[in-house]
């Protein structure tokens, strides 16, 4: 299983979000998204990381005047089955794994660009993710 997703955001914090069709799951295409339940429950993790991650870069960006003028991060949801799975939809384990592409528009030297991909990094849905949060589920009276 694979889903992706692109949010690109200009420094007046103005967002697009790219997304598969979900009615065309074979279509490899990106489609812009005009509301967000066009997103399937993967997509809208994804959205929400990549906004999170893109506002935290270009107020950092803005506050330490850096010349990012757009983010564009390119995010893919996957499952990792084991390299030796003969049966692998049968499986119960799996690794899962969210790969971030982030490109910085701007007039950024080596040393800024590195800086800004650290602070990516800082996202609170990043650390929520990498972390680890409990979640409590139960039925309201």
């Amino acid at each position: 299983m694979s889903e992706q997703i692109v949010v690109r955001q200009n420094r007046e914090f103005l967002t697009e979000i790219l997304a598969p069709d979900p009615h065309r799951p074979d279509d490899p295409q990106l489609y812009p998204v005009e509301h967000i339940y066009h997103l399937t429950p993967y997509g809208m993790l994804l959205a929400s990381l990549a906004t999170c991650t893109a506002i935290v870069l270009h107020a950092y960006a803005q506050h330490h005047g850096l010349d990012l003028q757009e983010v564009e991060l390119r995010l893919r949801y996957e499952r990792i089955f084991s390299d030796d799975c003969r049966d692998c939809e049968a499986i119960d384990e799996y690794r899962e794994q969210i790969v971030e592409d982030i490109v910085l528009m701007g007039n950024l030297t080596p040393p800024q660009r590195q800086k800004l991909l650290l602070i990516s990094r800082h996202c609170p849905v990043h650390k929520m993710l990498h972390q680890g949060i409990e979640v409590v589920s139960r039925l309201a009276e």
